[in-house]
């Protein structure tokens, strides 16, 4: 944070720093409710961890595999019926032209598993969101004769990840800088009080935001080590989720359970634009696979694959994988954290922190959020959005397969 004199000085309502599907969100909510809010992003929007994301829009049900309701389950039990009504262009955000991949999950098992669960899983807790799934009624996939296994169907969505970050980047897209941290650094108006300086040149341009928000997934930790924020703390849940290239003709979404109390495996099917698609690995399979080379747990994919559903050819697949950190809010014992999570640091007072902890809760997120804020200024309606124009725009980020595999 160097002392520099800057040539010009903005002001705006909201800075958000990260343009995932959580900063993304909130900025469309912001500039909807009249904050003159700007969004920034380092490399490409929705990179990282949301576009590594399998794109579930669910209702918690995959928390209640232990037969009972849990926080983490009932915390997110409108999270489909929320997303549906923006995806129809009736919610607090727009998100017409955003793609569904399907309108459904499946919950599956190969053995006697789900027997344990089926007087819970019929029960009122669960109804309206889970359903059984007669022999006549099953997907492509468990139509074969030697699937004797159980099967419902949950009401959760699975959203084509690109197509929601498009559509809530264009919402916006007036309001949204690359920013290159070679060439902008923080400064501290006062001792609670930071601003941004971004360097063109032998011009500064001073950017003074009545709030910072930390969106960044991940990238929150550098930025709050770099700013000696010891508080709140983040901790990461590391993955390694299989990717598979193929040309088996049926796509499939959901999750098989096993003796854990996460699923054993979670499929999601993906298009290729030269008309394959990918099928994308994750659960109890990826947790375990961050402790193993990319070799073993492709191995282990395929022992999963050949004992869960050996009648499905994929010899001439090709297979990658893709190791994510899940950033989160620190909790007591690594606990997975039940909501969304917002918080002022103990240093700055205009410093906010966030992490989704899931792509479902985006919406949880901006609530989270935004009742951290003050009004809007209306002094600052819009004023010099475009005195930052010597800024360039973030590219989309590209999906993963698409980076592994090409197109």
């Amino acid at each position: 944070m160097a002392p520099t004199e800057p040539s010009e000085h903005l002001h705006c309502d909201i800075a958000i720093i990260g343009g995932g599907i959580a900063g993304l969100w909130l900025l469309n909510r912001l500039t909807n409710a009249g904050y003159n809010a700007l969004l920034f992003e380092q490399s490409g929007l929705g990179s990282d961890q949301t576009v590594a994301s399998q794109g579930m829009i669910h209702g918690g049900i995959k928390y209640t595999l232990s037969g009972t309701l849990t926080g983490a389950s009932e915390a997110i039990a409108d999270m489909p019926e929320h997303w549906k009504a923006c995806l129809a262009g009736e919610g607090d955000i727009d998100l017409r032209g955003a793609s569904i991949l399907s309108d459904h999950f499946y919950l599956w098992s190969s053995s006697s598993a789900l027997s344990r669960m089926s007087t819970f899983l019929a029960s009122k807790a669960t109804r309206g969101r889970v359903n059984k799934v007669g022999k006549k009624d099953r997907p492509q996939l468990f139509q074969h004769p030697d699937f004797s296994g159980s099967l419902y169907q949950l009401v959760d969505l699975v959203l084509d990840v690109p197509s929601v970050i498009k559509v809530l980047a264009d919402n916006c897209a007036g309001r949204i800088y690359q920013i290159d941290w070679s060439k902008a650094t923080w400064h501290k108006e006062n001792p609670q009080t930071l601003a941004i300086d971004f360097h063109d040149g032998e011009r500064t341009c001073r950017l003074s935001p009545g709030q910072v928000v930390l969106t960044a997934g991940q990238g929150n930790e550098a930025i709050l080590n770099a700013l000696q924020v010891t508080s709140p703390e983040m901790q990461r849940r590391p993955l390694q989720q299989v990717m598979i290239k193929h040309r088996y003709p049926h796509r499939f979404y959901g999750h098989c359970l096993g003796a854990e109390t996460t699923p054993r495996l979670t499929i999601s099917s993906h298009p290729c634009d030269d008309g394959s698609q990918v099928w994308y690995l994750g659960g109890s399979l990826a947790e375990k696979g961050a402790g193993q080379t990319a070799s073993e747990v492709i191995a282990a994919a395929k022992r999963e694959l050949h004992t869960l559903i050996p009648w499905v050819d994929l010899s001439d697949a090709r297979w990658a994988t893709l190791p994510v950190d899940r950033a989160e809010p620190k909790q007591r014992h690594f606990a997975r954290p039940d909501k969304a999570f917002a918080s002022h640091t103990d240093v700055y007072n205009n410093l906010i922190v966030a992490w989704p902890t899931k792509l479902t809760l985006s919406p949880n997120l901006a609530d989270e959020v935004m009742a951290l804020l003050p009004p809007p200024n209306p002094d600052l309606s819009d004023k010099g959005i475009t005195r930052l124009d010597f800024l360039s725009r973030p590219p989309l980020a590209p999906s993963p397969w698409e980076t592994a595999f090409g197109n």
